[in-house]
């Protein structure tokens, strides 16, 4: 990754799902990706835009979790997190595991039972390509993650799991109300994403979850786009503080988000 990135900033994503084949098709048309498979590494799918890997994929063959986009944040040591997580009332669902020469990867429950990825990169750092988002601008990297954002119940006691098991610093609160609690991952750019209080709208019975917001340069092109693919529409486009924004999700019923300047 760049020298920008700290322990705990978000340097990976990657997509778990049941139709690999459709995934690439529908991510391919939305974001102008291509796609490199690897056996060595169980089939596991490399997505590229302009030839610079923005994220990953794997089949999801029903043994393991829901099929979702995996948030993974940074560490130097995937091993000493994974203790962190256990000490701090996580949970390890995949203990750390070499992937050759090209890093280390683990992933947990957090103390809010939503699910987070660990990487410690070995030869692959993590994004190639990664959008940039500040003061409600989006820097142009069409189809790269440019905003990761975890949804909890759990608020407090998250920004306490992530400050003790992955290193925040200094996370920026934005808002501190009881209709809006949002607080970024450290106060100075690149901010990368943020933590918000979700216990208001979450469905009953889910715990949270992470969201990757992907850039685009039309936001109201790209949801038309997503309905065009079979993809649905959680939450139309509007414009925000922060961007345009819409929430979607792929046919196979896994969300993502999509950010953008605001309408002209």
């Amino acid at each position: 990754m760049s020298d920008s990135t700290r322990p705990g900033d978000p340097v990976w994503t990657d997509l778990f799902t049941t139709d690999t084949d459709g995934a690439i098709a529908f991510y391919g048309e939305l974001f102008g990706w291509t796609a490199e498979v690897a056996p060595e590494h169980g089939d596991y799918i490399t997505f590229r835009k302009d030839g610079k890997a923005v994220a990953g994929g794997m089949r999801n063959d029903g043994s393991g979790g829901p099929s979702q986009w995996m948030v993974y944040l940074d560490t130097p040591d995937v091993e000493r997190t994974a203790e962190a997580v256990a000490a701090s009332g996580g949970m390890v669902v995949m203990p750390p595991m070499a992937v050759g020469d090209l890093g280390k990867f683990a992933i947990f429950g957090d103390n809010g039972g939503v699910g987070i990825g660990a990487w410690e990169s070995g030869t692959m750092g993590g994004f190639e390509l990664r959008g940039i988002v500040g003061d409600g601008h989006w820097d142009g990297h069409v189809g790269a993650p440019s905003w990761f954002e975890l949804h909890t119940r759990t608020y407090d006691d998250a920004l306490k799991f992530y400050r003790e098991v992955f290193g925040w610093q200094d996370p920026f609160t934005i808002g501190d109300t009881p209709e809006f609690r949002y607080t970024t991952i450290h106060s100075t750019t690149p901010m990368l994403g943020g933590v918000m209080d979700a216990t208001t709208f979450l469905p009953p019975g889910v715990p949270g979850y992470w969201t990757v917001y992907f850039g685009v340069e039309d936001v109201d092109a790209s949801v038309r786009k997503v309905a065009e693919l079979g993809g649905t529409i959680l939450r139309p486009a509007e414009d925000t503080p922060y961007g345009r924004l819409a929430a979607v999700t792929d046919p196979t019923g896994v969300q993502f988000s999509l950010g953008g300047n605001k309408s002209a």
